[in-house]
């Protein structure tokens, strides 16, 4: 039976500004499984970074529950231990990677095990080992701004495996890279997700990327549209308009399917899919 390594259960978040209320996450469920490629995916606004930053523990639902390796991410713990855990468990990788200036490439990418109390030359053979990796290692010396967007994306990444974290995740990690920097990232992610057995959740609204995914969570305004994996993520997948990196007619949706309410039919494993007219065995 496969592991679940994250839960996420009726999580609800609603944020106040001043008098006013505003619900950003209603009631979001899923799970994510250990050697899961998952995409939280939808358009920009609908709760992808809040429900990531849930996940992570940097941001405490409302209601419901996230468990993280069988333990209660927000249940008797400090902002100092879901840092700590974040650290040793999750390597992470932006859209745009944030770099010590005064420090070389290896030095960068070996920071974090510094963090964690790791010797200095632990650190530099570790670092040089998964810069060689991913074919970065000709350039440890070098500053990592002297370097192209899809390298420094590289070396980002390198960054994130450093300290063999169980998952990684990418927050738009393609979105300042050209087409072709950006599929080469893609298979990156891929690779390790599927040569190392590393749990990747990804989230993107650029919906080409879904083909390499294994599980797409779909979230509109706040709401869970459906879990797409097998028969019916490939079919999702097929309605992806590569020219638009949109599903096809999803600008046109009815205004029922922007209210975030999931248009799902009586039976529960069955979710429509918005600017089609078909209906997606969800499993």
């Amino acid at each position: 039976m496969p592991e679940i390594q994250i839960k996420v259960d009726h999580v609800k978040k609603i944020f106040r500004v001043g008098t006013q209320e505003i619900e950003i996450l209603k009631d979001i469920s899923f799970e994510i499984e250990k050697g899961d490629f998952a995409v939280l995916s939808g358009p920009s606004g609908c709760g992808k970074s809040t429900t990531l930053h849930t996940i992570l523990g940097l941001e405490p639902p409302t209601s419901g529950k996230v468990t993280f390796f069988d333990q209660d991410l927000y249940s008797n713990t400090t902002e100092d231990d879901r840092s700590i855990f974040r650290k040793r468990n999750v390597g992470m990788v932006y859209q745009q990677a944030n770099w010590i200036k005064a420090l070389n490439v290896r030095e960068n990418v070996s920071f974090p095990l510094t963090l964690l109390g790791i010797s200095k030359h632990e650190a530099f053979t570790k670092s040089i080992k998964v810069l060689n990796d991913l074919g970065m290692g000709n350039w440890a010396e070098y500053v990592p701004l002297e370097l192209s967007s899809g390298q420094q994306q590289r070396v980002a990444l390198a960054r994130a495996l450093v300290n063999d974290p169980k998952i990684i995740v990418a927050d738009e990690p393609t979105g300042n890279l050209d087409y072709k920097s950006g599929v080469e990232i893609m298979e990156l992610l891929s690779k390790l997700n599927k040569e190392m057995q590393k749990t990747i959740i990804m989230v993107t609204h650029d919906l080409e990327y879904l083909k390499f995914s294994n599980k797409v969570v779909r979230i509109f305004d706040g709401s869970l549209e459906g879990v797409y994996t097998g028969e019916a993520l490939q079919k999702l997948i097929g309605s992806v308009s590569f020219k638009r990196g949109s599903m096809d007619g999803e600008e046109s949706a009815t205004k029922s399917e922007k209210t975030g309410k999931a248009n799902k039919s009586d039976d529960a494993s069955v979710v429509a899919v918005p600017g089609t007219n078909t209906k997606e065995a969800v499993k």
